[in-house]
């Protein structure tokens, strides 16, 4: 990098900054903090959607699976995304929406104690803001590991750098912040990688050429969509979690559903980001798919491909804008966690530890939320530091494996239970599909990965937990049945925009749910 890459890096950063501030105007509370006050388009929903689903680890970790495998990057990873996104539009979207202007909640997991209990409701919140923060960690790490390609700083150093400044604008502007800058993020990103793309196109002259590149023994056997440990199974596996985990699972993109006006906005918000979701990637991608060609990765994985064809292949200025690029996608998806988890935090977690917490109002929970979104930045910068140590291994074993495989068990409770068809599930379902699916996890990641010649493949490291969550829940909502009048009153106001009488016999109060009585 040079001044010019070091302007254009700085310059974004003061952007994002400046947003902050200019969307500090329109919160003045709590909901408008989490859920932008129900006023956000819903294509500016869309694209905060989509954006908030990628991170550095696209560029790093992707980028080692491109220049190792080829398109199966794409089939196993975005596509079953879009697919996920596309089903939940339906499924999902219009519900969680009902969330905010139905039952007047600003967190995800707030209905849940209406929805099953306030121990089911804590269950899922603790583990689901233990899991986010090791989740942002590896988003840190890798942003980091990218910085220190391209200036020589420190991991640490970069970690610092990028969470700071993220931690200035989402703190300040909250939901809304996020959603804009996460715009201006996605035009930056548009630049940089259609520079990428044309710069690569440039350089396949020499290798035959678009078509005939794919010829080359660099590429062999990169055109197969499903390759090494990418194959049927994985795309099922990865479709089945990602189904859950991009509707809501992992809170953030749920509260661009709940952010939007109406259900039927929230709907056209995910078909949206289900369409940029089966798009863009492979502009992204086909840079990395012919990486074999123009670079030899200096690590085993390939994860500094992407940086080092960067690097050679684009000139200042035009380089810093496709390092902004980076720091985009990895302060979207960071800053729109940290909003998700302070809303989690204040909304669920802390009413229950202090009666001081419960009696907040406008302004205190307002600063509540502010301070809770710097203190969980500050962790998650903390867990970064430790991401390449033998606990955490390396960064996409951290994406893939903990993230994918941990989401599951928190994620069936919180979006079956919306659902009609499984009413008959309640605590106990919920409280043991959680609980086994986290043990599930644990024996089959560790004890029987050890045990077994080869290892567990990576497809049912991720999949046996929430398939295993996913059986309990249904099973035992059967066998022990819990669909009380109140908990069905519930799930009529979430499935239905009429005021009918079976919606209405679950009044608000004090802007949430009444609580339910067993």
């Amino acid at each position: 990098m040079n001044s010019l890459d070091w302007a254009v890096l700085i310059g974004y950063f003061a952007v994002m900054i400046a947003i902050g501030i200019w969307s500090h105007k329109r919160v003045d509370n709590v909901s408008d903090f989490f859920t932008a006050g129900g006023r956000m388009p819903w294509w500016l929903s869309g694209i905060s959607h989509h954006m908030s689903g990628y991170s550095a680890v696209m560029f790093t970790g992707y980028a080692g699976i491109a220049y190792t495998y080829g398109v199966t990057s794409f089939v196993t990873w975005s596509f079953p995304i879009a697919l996920g996104i596309a089903i939940g539009s339906k499924l999902f979207a219009p519900r969680i929406n009902r969330l905010r202007s139905r039952l007047h909640v600003a967190s995800p997991l707030e209905y849940l104690k209406n929805r099953y209990d306030l121990k089911t409701q804590q269950a899922l919140a603790w583990s689901g803001m233990l899991l986010k923060i090791v989740d942002v960690g590896a988003k840190w790490a890798a942003i980091a590991t990218l910085l220190s390609v391209f200036t020589g700083v420190s991991l640490n150093q970069g970690i610092l750098i990028t969470g700071a400044v993220t931690a200035v604008y989402c703190t300040i502007g909250g939901l809304w912040a996020d959603a804009l800058t996460e715009l201006g993020q996605f035009v930056i990103q548009l630049l940089a990688g259609f520079a990428m793309l044309f710069a690569v196109l440039a350089e396949l002259g020499d290798h035959g050429g678009l078509f005939g590149a794919w010829d080359e023994p660099e590429l062999q056997g990169h055109g197969e969509p499903l390759v090494g440990p990418y194959g049927t199974v994985f795309l099922l596996a990865f479709l089945f979690i990602k189904l859950f985990e991009y509707n809501g699972g992992m809170l953030n993109q749920a509260q661009r559903y709940m952010a939007t006006p109406t259900p039927r906005e929230a709907e056209r918000s995910a078909r949206l980001s289900a369409v940029l979701w089966l798009v863009w990637p492979l502009v992204l991608f086909f840079p990395m798919w012919m990486s074999p060609l123009l670079v030899d990765s200096r690590k085993a994985d390939g994860s500094d491909s992407y940086a080092l064809m960067t690097e050679q292949l684009l000139p200042h200025g035009l380089l810093g804008l496709v390092i902004v690029g980076f720091f985009s996608h990895t302060m979207a998806m960071c800053s729109s966690d940290a909003n998700a988890i302070a809303a989690v935090f204040t909304r669920d977690v802390a009413p229950v530890l202090s009666a001081r917490a419960r009696a907040w109002g406008e302004r205190s929970g307002l600063i509540a939320a502010r301070v809770t979104t710097v203190v969980f930045l500050g962790l998650s910068m903390a867990v970064a530091t430790q991401v390449d140590s033998p606990t955490f291994k390396d960064i996409i074993t951290v994406v893939i494996k903990w993230v994918a495989g941990l989401m599951g068990p928190i994620a069936i409770p919180m979006m079956l239970g919306l659902l009609r068809p499984f009413r008959r599930s309640g605590p106990t379902a919920a409280l043991t599909s959680w609980a086994t699916g986290l043990l599930a996890f644990w024996l089959v990641n560790y004890p029987i990965h050890w045990s077994v010649d080869g290892g567990v493949p990576l497809e049912y490291q991720v999949s046996i937990p929430l398939a295993v969550s996913l059986v309990l829940y249904v099973l035992i909502g059967y066998a022990k049945p819990e669909d009380t009048p109140e908990r069905l009153a519930l799930i009529e106001r979430i499935n239905t925009d009429g005021d009918g009488s079976a919606a209405a016999a679950v009044p608000a109060q004090d802007g949430a749910p009444a609580p339910v009585k067993d």
